[in-house]
């Protein structure tokens, strides 16, 4: 029984919730049909949507659901898709709809309008991306590449977002002000409007945040304005007027603030105007003077002062890396910063849709400036023209890569060659040997030069002079004229610095070179620029000369050389060796030779000097003696070619 009674009472409680719940759906249905027996508008659109409801595979209809009817009822798939991305592009950047990438990328493929609203909203967030991440991304190393990537994106169109984008950079990062001003600098030299947009904005920028007494972001402001200009972007004056603004009340913060900016523009500022820099110190000097400011302050003042000492040597106006702009490529703006018209033109930062014509030739005036810019307009043109020739150019240039010979600057193949010319010189037996590795070593044609060099050298370094290295010289020098031209030109060189010279050096040289003028394998014509006077030579020079001659006189005698000597051919050779010019020189020479134990060889200049001391007048005598020898010379010459 106290079961069925308990089943009883469970039974009436279903029957009675179902009853009550029944009767509130028919309430709540009375209320939505009061007009007309419509359902609510939301309830009809959630019906219209989904008309049938599938639930564990078995359908269930919507109670006030319509089925739409095929044919014309169903909707334009083209209208929809157009309806949903105008919903989508309606909503903005904060329209809280997030839209994948490969479906955004999607429905810019499917707009076949390129001048419509919806695309120009595309193309307006790409470019505000695209000039946000230039900017963030420029630095002084690749400053160069981002300009030109830079002047790519339509700036003419979006000026108020780089100029919006710049100054947000500059604001986050103050350090890198200078190289966001060289970039201004640039922008500015071929846009002078973006340049101007980007001054009227910070100087609003100051102008708040003085009003709101900002000192971080006053010290920013005037950071950027002080780099601009540094670059020429803006004029001095206006960095004059914000040194004046800044100490005219004085306070602890404006002095710290204005000396900052000294130190940015002071260098800039002696050059421009000079006057006016002097004007902003002896400011600072008459407040210093005053110490109505604090301790700390008066310190920061001392400092700029010790900055303007040293020329401003940690504060440059202009890095050499950021000086891109050509002083007549400059554009600079003449602006004031108290102008009460100043607009920042803040709808500029605002995409605005624009008529398709319009924005067609917009589009197409930017490529024609953007072409200007970078010059892409001679080089396609070259481009064009030279399309038919690049097969011949890639042939031509295969053929030089097949022929070119590698040149080494870095003078490896010059250390290795003398390493080599002085393992052989040193390992050699004899001198015959010797030569005949070096033309082996298969010299390439001016580098003979080296083997003389190296010759010289190693018989300079022996203790007592070795025919080794002259039997050397003489082989190579009658075995091809390019090494007698080397070695003529290098007694040229040793004679000329012969004071350089130890004496054992000196000596050994000396008669290295004489050895050749006995062996005839030098010309005798390299004894013209010897001259033996006081003046023309020095202790170490007569030295070498009389090393030479003492050689050729032990080897030939004295008769053989002072025969050699007066023949006709070597006459024009020795002059320098006997002057007989002045008394002087000819005594200088007279004694020089005496002194060697050679006076055999000035018999003809103690004529001379005797011809002229039995004649008054001395130095005229001595003229007149010259002239008459050599007139009978002559008529000595004129006599034998008669007779022939």
């Amino acid at each position: 029984m106290p079961k069925r009674r308990r089943k009883e009472e469970e039974q009436s409680s279903s029957s009675s919730s179902s009853s009550s719940s029944e009767e509130e759906k028919c309430q709540v249905e009375a209320k939505g049909s009061g007009d007309g027996g419509m359902p609510p508008p939301d309830r009809a659109k959630s019906e219209a949507r989904s008309p049938v409801v599938e639930r564990r595979g078995a359908k269930m209809e919507v109670p006030g659901a319509k089925m739409e009817v095929k044919g014309d009822e169903y909707e334009d798939l083209e209208a929809y898709r157009r309806r949903k991305i105008a919903q989508v592009e309606s909503l903005g950047r904060s329209g809280g709809v997030y839209i994948p990438p490969y479906k955004m990328a999607r429905l810019q493929k499917e707009i076949d309008d390129k001048t419509s609203p919806e695309y120009q909203r595309q193309t307006w967030e790409a470019l505000r991306k695209s000039i946000n991440g230039l900017v963030n991304k420029v630095n002084v190393a690749n400053i160069k590449n981002l300009v030109e990537e830079l002047f790519q994106e339509n700036l003419v169109r979006g000026r108020g977002l780089f100029a919006r984008a710049i100054i947000r950079a500059q604001m986050a990062s103050p350090g890198f002000t200078h190289v966001f001003a060289a970039l201004v600098a640039v922008i500015n030299s071929k846009l002078p409007e973006v340049g101007d947009l980007i001054i009227r904005r910070v100087i609003l920028q100051f102008r708040r945040a003085y009003k709101r007494n900002d000192k971080i972001v006053t010290t920013a402001a005037i950071k950027f304005m002080g780099h601009l200009v540094n670059q020429k972007v803006v004029s001095e004056v206006l960095a004059l007027h914000v040194a004046t603004l800044l100490l005219e009340k004085v306070t602890d913060d404006s002095i710290e603030v204005c000396v900052s900016f000294m130190q940015e523009v002071g260098q800039a500022l002696e050059e421009l105007s000079a006057a006016g820099n002097l004007a902003i110190f002896e400011r600072f000097k008459h407040i210093l003077h005053e110490g109505e400011i604090d301790r700390r302050v008066q310190y920061v003042i001392e400092g700029l002062f010790e900055v303007r000492r040293k020329k401003f040597a940690d504060y440059p106006a202009v890095v050499e890396e950021l000086d891109i702009v050509d002083e007549e490529d400059q554009i600079t703006h003449e602006v004031d910063l108290l102008d009460e018209t100043i607009k920042g033109e803040e709808t500029l930062n605002i995409f605005k849709a624009v008529e398709p014509e319009q924005y067609t030739a917009d589009e197409a005036k930017w490529k024609a400036i953007c072409d200007e810019i970078l010059g892409l307009e001679d080089d396609d043109g070259e481009s064009a023209s030279s399309e038919d020739s690049e097969e011949e150019e890639q042939e031509q240039q295969a053929d030089q890569k097949t022929s070119q010979q590698i040149l080494d600057f870095t003078d490896g193949d010059l250390v290795n060659l003398r390493r080599s010319i002085y393992l052989v010189i040193m390992s050699s037996v004899h001198y015959e040997e010797c030569v005949h590795k070096i033309l082996k070593l298969n010299i390439a044609e001016g580098q003979e030069r080296e083997v003389v060099t190296m010759l010289i050298d190693c018989c300079a370094m022996e203790r007592m002079f070795n025919p080794y290295y002259a039997l050397q010289a003489e082989r190579l020098c009658r075995l091809n004229p390019a090494y007698q031209e080397r070695f003529e030109e290098s007694f040229t060189l040793q004679f000329g610095t012969v004071h350089r010279l130890e004496t054992n050096k000196l000596r050994n040289i000396g008669k290295f070179f004489a050895h050749l003028l006995i062996a005839d394998g030098l010309s005798w014509s390299i004894l013209q620029l010897v001259r033996i006077t006081e003046e023309t030579t020095t202790s170490s020079s007569r030295i070498f000369i009389k090393v030479i001659f003492q050689e050729l006189s032990e080897n030939w005698g004295i008769k053989k050389l002072l025969e050699r000597l007066k023949s006709p051919e070597m006459e024009q050779n020795v002059a320098g060796l006997f002057p007989a010019d002045t008394s002087k020189n000819v005594r200088f020479a007279v004694n020089f030779f005496t002194a060697i134990g050679l006076g055999v060889l000035t018999e003809d200049l103690r004529k001379i000097l005797a011809k002229a001391g039995n004649r008054p007048g001395g130095q005229q005598a001595l003229e007149e003696v010259e002239s008459t020898e050599a007139s009978s010379s002559d008529s000595d010459s004129s006599e034998s070619s008669d007779s022939s």
